[in-house]
């Protein structure tokens, strides 16, 4: 497993072409619909690694194996895109009559299916509170299918207690985790005690805002067989094509993500000094209040965080983001492109209602020089004191 070597290594080394005679690095885009087998008994053989275009094609196993190892896994599920991850995996514990938990910090598409997905059809969503550790257990119900964390959440930064969830909940169910931000290298729940790690692979691992993939990690067979099931039934895939691109931008992730986490720190200190400024959420600076715990945890941070402006008049906020020319405006994040956009969490927070006066904007410090990223954020300031 990866775990036992250097990670960045492992990035580079695991699920590449082993053939004996002169070959490729990479292996290559296998396209396939049919399958032909030579024998009635290959066709009709229980152990089929690959029998329809549907289920995989090397290339998809090659992906998930590098997976495994970034994730310490047993098994690795491919999903279209890493809300797909999401909802399949909570799909195959989350029946009608069924009590599902949430973290209130989850991100919006994640609420928009349980509230008018798995709520219409029974199941009972409860949203708590990111910070309640092994409080989780006290919130247990006879009916209670899994726990769902996302750590840390993408809009509100709050980290949480992974390894005293884990504790509280003694595998009385599943506790799943959304672990994009931290993407295997810098962070890894199931060495934590969680059951199914889930990342959006759009983002960091594919690198170039370029494709859709989500990747769902777990250790326990059972569990495994449940979401395989899901994914199965209901006739999710994902093309070779997206699994190529995941897997090349998955070699490079390591050093990019190093220039992700220098980038992003330096644009959160740049701010945190910025008197528009009345907040930073950044969990790598001491400032906050999660810091020790994402010391203990994370061995380092990727470029996304926020900051909580104390201005919120929309003519002001229309005049600093107009002004921006390196930062783009636009959904997802972790790809080469730095981003800016308001976001409003307390539209959506329930458990934890939020609180904060001012404008969140959540940043990702993507790979451009960070003087120009500076410059461009100094730029979109001076035009938001100047706007009426």
């Amino acid at each position: 497993m990866m775990k036992d070597k250097k990670i960045s290594t492992g990035l580079v080394s695991t699920g590449r072409n082993q053939s004996p005679e002169p070959h490729s690095v990479p292996i290559a885009v296998e396209r396939a619909s049919t399958v032909l087998f030579p024998t009635y008994d290959q066709f009709t053989a229980k152990v089929r690694p690959f029998f329809y275009g549907r289920f995989g094609t090397r290339t998809h196993r090659a992906f998930e194996d590098s997976i495994a190892s970034l994730e310490g896994a047993a098994q690795v599920m491919l999903a279209p895109s890493g809300l797909a991850a999401i909802t399949h995996s909570l799909i195959s514990f989350a029946l009608p009559g069924s009590h599902l938990l949430v973290t209130d910090s989850a991100y919006d598409p994640v609420r928009n299916f349980c509230d008018h997905y798995l709520q219409p059809r029974g199941v009972s969503v409860e949203y708590y509170d990111p910070r309640i550790g092994a409080g989780i257990s006290d919130l247990l119900r006879d009916n209670s299918c899994a726990v769902l964390a996302e750590s840390p959440g993408s809009l509100t930064f709050e980290i949480q207690n992974i390894p005293a969830m884990a504790k509280g909940l003694d595998k009385r169910v599943p506790l799943l985790v959304d672990n994009t931000w931290g993407s295997g290298f810098y962070f890894r729940p199931l060495d934590m005690g969680a059951d199914i790690s889930i990342i959006a692979a759009t983002k960091y691992i594919a690198g170039h805002a370029d494709g859709l993939i989500g990747t769902i990690a777990v250790n326990d067979d059972q569990l495994a067989d449940k979401i395989n099931q899901a994914l199965r039934l209901i006739g999710n895939n994902i093309s070779a094509d997206e699994v190529y691109l995941a897997h090349r931008g998955l070699r490079s992730m390591g050093a990019r993500l190093a220039q992700h986490q220098e980038t992003g720190l330096a644009l959160a200190r740049y701010l945190s000094d910025r008197d528009e400024v009345a907040t930073l959420l950044h969990p790598g600076l001491p400032s906050h209040p999660d810091h020790v715990l994402w010391k203990r945890d994370f061995s380092g941070s990727c470029g996304l965080f926020a900051a909580i402006f104390h201005e919120n008049r929309p003519n002001k906020l229309r005049a600093f983001f107009d002004r921006l020319t390196h930062f783009g405006m636009g959904y997802s994040w972790g790809g080469f492109e730095s981003l800016a956009i308001p976001a409003w969490p307390e539209k959506i927070r329930t458990a934890v209602p939020w609180r904060e006066k001012g404008q969140l904007v959540r940043f990702h410090g993507g790979l451009e020089h960070v003087d120009d990223l500076i410059d461009d954020l100094d730029n979109a300031f001076a035009a938001m004191a100047q706007a009426g």
